[in-house]
């Protein structure tokens, strides 16, 4: 497969269009679009739906984006350790992360890495909100499914799900809604749940409403309610018997990306943390990161 054709392809889906991927590259758009085609005939597959004024990714399209995507983000990261080897990584580093992945494991992934670089000062904040790390001053951000940015580039390195659990011998009753813990102001009234015997719905009602997934795990805890939990905050104490996992929420995949600025170069430093990353999480399983928080 031709790389250079891949890499087209991605910079035009990544701003939903020829004439927006040619301004901000720079390059004719017919070359970008003759190379798309070029791909397309390639691989005997439409990755664009051509439309009067738009132009939507078609399922292989959008599968293709994701993983060319992180590909070609590995190969940059690649290059870019491979180019700064001889020199030390130094400076200041400016990131921002999820409240939850924050509080459980960037503390220890922080000390970890600046042990590993004793020369960076890093700079961390925990933020839910989409910040513009261009405008905010950021180098890298940690997102959960983020939406499409035609500013930024990245990849996966964590994927987790959502599990239902609450403590051993409540079991979700018939004929009456079940007591849970919601985070904030959740109006939702029907949990699908997926379990080994299938899909069930579950009604439930809020008896509890917090700010944060750590204090919903501690109230589930302590006999407060069922919960809709991140895997890898409850696997371990599903394994230990601390909590009756009563299945998955239907659909609830999530994953965490590592960002940067496309119209940036990859510095040494973000190239570090990047490799630090997959190299914290090999597997990017929720049981890998519900490991690592419990070690």
């Amino acid at each position: 497969m031709d790389l250079l054709a891949l890499a087209d392809f991605t910079l035009v889906a990544r701003h939903g269009g020829f004439s927006k991927a040619a301004r901000a590259a720079r390059r004719p758009k017919a070359t970008l679009s003759r190379r798309v085609a070029e791909l397309e005939a390639a691989l005997d597959l439409r990755l664009f739906e051509r439309g009067r004024g738009d132009l939507k990714l078609t399922e292989e399209g959008r599968t293709l984006f994701e993983r060319a995507g992180a590909l070609l983000s590995e190969l940059e990261e690649t290059a870019t350790a491979i180019a700064s080897g001889g020199e030390r990584v130094r400076g200041r580093l400016r990131i921002s992360v999820p409240l939850l992945f924050g509080q459980v494991a960037m503390g220890r992934l922080a000390a970890e890495f600046v042990r590993q670089h004793p020369e960076v000062r890093l700079e961390v904040t925990t933020d839910d909100r989409a910040v513009d790390m261009i405008e905010e001053g950021y180098d890298l951000v940690i997102r959960v499914d983020p939406a499409v940015d035609e500013t930024l580039v990245g990849r996966p390195f964590l994927h987790d799900r959502l599990a239902v659990v609450a403590v051993p011998g409540v079991l979700p009753p018939t004929d009456a809604a079940v007591p849970v813990v919601v985070r904030g102001d959740d109006a939702t009234t029907i949990w699908s749940v997926s379990a080994a015997d299938g899909l069930t719905e579950v009604r439930v009602e809020p008896v509890m409403r917090l700010s944060s997934m750590v204090m919903i795990r501690d109230a589930v805890r302590a006999g407060g309610g069922a919960a809709r939990l991140p895997m890898s905050l409850v696997g371990r104490d599903i394994a230990d018997g601390r909590l009756a996992h009563w299945g998955d929420v239907a659909g609830s995949d999530i994953s965490l990306w590592a960002l940067y600025a496309s119209r940036r170069l990859l510095n040494a430093r973000v190239a570090a943390l990047l490799a630090f990353l997959r190299r914290s999480f090999p597997a990017g399983t929720p049981e890998e990161l519900a490991a690592y928080i419990e070690g």
